[in-house]
């Protein structure tokens, strides 16, 4: 007898130990385990992620967990997160993070300056390199554009390649290390041998270029290249060892999501005739009907272009990246669900701006939306969250936007153009940054006169 009381003591404190954590559990969200230890359900996900989020989505409601991979990811589909996610304390962006910085670096918030001169001439030096007329695919057409474009405004102008071998190289290089850039964070680099690969040669092409990159000045104001900034600082915060990385970084963060949306914002117009009409007769308007004058475009032009400005933030709100990522560091609450400490937390960008409340028929491609937006005073529409928000957003975003813009401009000022092919899908491979297309769109174009 004195044997059978302490054992009912012990197995009714492990019953209410068990009950305990059971009721606390049941706060947490829907989790998505699967059955491989640490892999759990990555295979699966890894396939198509958004495809996956959105069938969770409809099995499980607005927030659930997915781990994979050694971590728990609660997903945040709707607004009823934002606030929590954009302001809270209790989550964190850099630890969100910290695995991306460790194996491709940390690009440092550096102010943008308007560089329209530079990249009024480095686009008509490339459209050039098109001729008079041709056909290929869209989005090949935009990466021949903006990789040069880019590279020359932004890190050197004599460092982007200049013969064809080279430059197949980079392009080539450049989309292997893109397309597993979200892979290659997460895992070993002998799983990925072709992003392994991309990154040493993208390393050593920086490690040789760095020094003249340093020494080079701008011939007209001997002003520094953004590249040369971010290499000020990074080699007076940490050691010049890493300024490889940074630089390889602040490439990605350059060009993977400008191609991308370039590329979206042409298909979008040339396959809305009404909008490309409009379009056209504001290009015209402020700088006439002719395609072959080296036109030269200044910030109040592109005031009076705002409809080409609607058409880029419309494109992005329909082509968000799948997700945006903090770190949980203590216990927080959203719609009733705890989401424990360790999680990241991921608020997905692509699901809220398909909100009917903030954007009435979410699925269509409506430019006029954006009138209600106060873009003089950089303020975008409600609950749109594509470049992040408060002091982690995207630095780069005013660049980008503005690059995008002018490339619409001069590509539809120089040229009558036409698609070939269908609207294509997007790819559902990614979760982080602007999706690719899935398949070719082929474009017609001929210089105007």
């Amino acid at each position: 007898m004195e044997l059978i009381f302490p054992t009912v003591i012990i197995i009714l404190g492990c019953l209410v130990l068990f009950l305990l954590l059971q009721r606390k559990n049941l706060r947490r969200p829907p989790c998505i385990r699967g059955w491989i230890p640490w892999i759990g359900v990555g295979f699966e996900f890894g396939k198509a992620p958004l495809e996956f989020i959105e069938k969770a989505r409809i099995k499980y409601g607005p927030i659930f967990t997915v781990f994979a991979m050694g971590n728990r990811m609660t997903f945040v589909t709707e607004e009823e997160g934002i606030n929590v996610f954009l302001k809270s304390k209790k989550v964190d962006f850099e630890l969100a993070v910290q695995n991306i910085v460790y194996h491709t670096g940390k690009m440092g918030t550096v102010n943008l300056h308007q560089f329209t001169g530079q990249l009024t001439e480095e686009l008509h030096e490339q459209l050039e390199n098109l001729g008079t007329h041709g056909t290929m695919d869209l989005n090949n057409l935009v990466r021949h554009l903006l990789y040069p474009v880019t590279v020359n405004t932004l890190f050197n102008k004599s460092w982007f390649p200049t013969n064809k071998k080279k430059i197949k190289e980079f392009h080539q290089y450049f989309q292997a290390y893109d397309e597993d850039f979200e892979y290659g964070s997460q895992l070993p680099e002998c799983l990925l041998r072709n992003w392994s690969k991309s990154k040493k040669w993208f390393l050593e092409l920086f490690e040789k270029n760095i020094p003249d990159i340093k020494a080079c000045k701008s011939a007209k104001d001997n002003s520094m290249t953004l590249l040369q900034a971010t290499l000020d600082i990074v080699e007076t915060e940490t050691s010049k060892e890493n300024s490889p990385k940074y630089g390889l970084l602040l490439l990605w963060a350059s060009l993977s999501n400008a191609v991308p949306v370039a590329f979206w914002t042409l298909a979008y117009v040339l396959s809305h005739p009404d909008i490309h009409k409009a379009v056209m007769e504001g290009i015209s308007s402020v700088f006439g009907t002719a395609g072959k004058d080296k036109i030269k475009v200044s910030e109040d032009d592109l005031e009076k272009l705002l409809l080409i400005k609607w058409c880029v933030l419309e494109t992005i709100r329909l082509k968000a990246p799948g997700v945006i990522t903090r770190k949980v560091v203590k216990p927080v609450e959203i719609l009733n669900y705890i989401i424990p400490s360790g999680d990241l937390l991921m608020l997905s960008p692509f699901w809220l701006h398909r909100n009917p409340k903030y954007f009435p028929e979410p699925e269509l491609f409506k430019p006029e939306r954006w009138k209600k937006a106060n873009l003089e005073k950089h303020s975008f529409l409600d609950c749109f969250v594509a470049f992040g928000s408060g002091k982690f957003q995207c630095p780069g975003r005013w660049f980008a936007l503005l690059e995008v813009q002018m490339c619409v401009i001069l590509i539809l000022y120089k040229y009558d153009c036409s698609l070939l092919d269908p609207l294509p899908k997007q790819s559902s491979l990614h979760l982080v940054g602007v999706p690719q297309p899935e398949g070719q769109c082929r474009i017609e174009y001929k210089q105007r006169i």
